[in-house]
């Protein structure tokens, strides 16, 4: 299965969730999700994501100046972004459910 096309599916909801803690600059964020399994996650495609969500009124945006060079602008959720979330989780939540149910014979 190629993963890139499930993971276009699922880009904003792991934005989201990766910024449900704390608020965080795009690199960083890129970073996160490559830890969290995500290693096919392109920069341009969560920059492009942040922007969008932004843009949509689902974030917050913040320049902060930087000592390691220049300012970085900082994202985190709003009640939106966290409505978003909430939703996106449950929708994941079931889909992955009936998922496994279907796959459950195959492997």
């Amino acid at each position: 299965m190629d993963t890139t096309q499930v993971l276009k599916g699922v880009l904003d909801t792991a934005v989201l969730a990766a910024l449900s803690d704390e608020r965080t600059y795009g690199y960083d964020l890129v970073r996160r999700l490559r830890e969290a399994g995500l290693d096919e996650v392109g920069e341009a495609s969560v920059y492009g994501t942040l922007r969008r969500l932004f843009n949509n009124g689902h974030l917050t945006s913040e320049i902060v100046p930087s000592e390691e060079g220049p300012a970085r602008r900082y994202y985190g959720l709003n009640a939106s972004g966290r409505e978003l979330l909430e939703r996106s989780a449950k929708t994941w939540k079931h889909f992955s459910s009936v998922m496994s149910d279907l796959l459950k014979e195959v492997a």
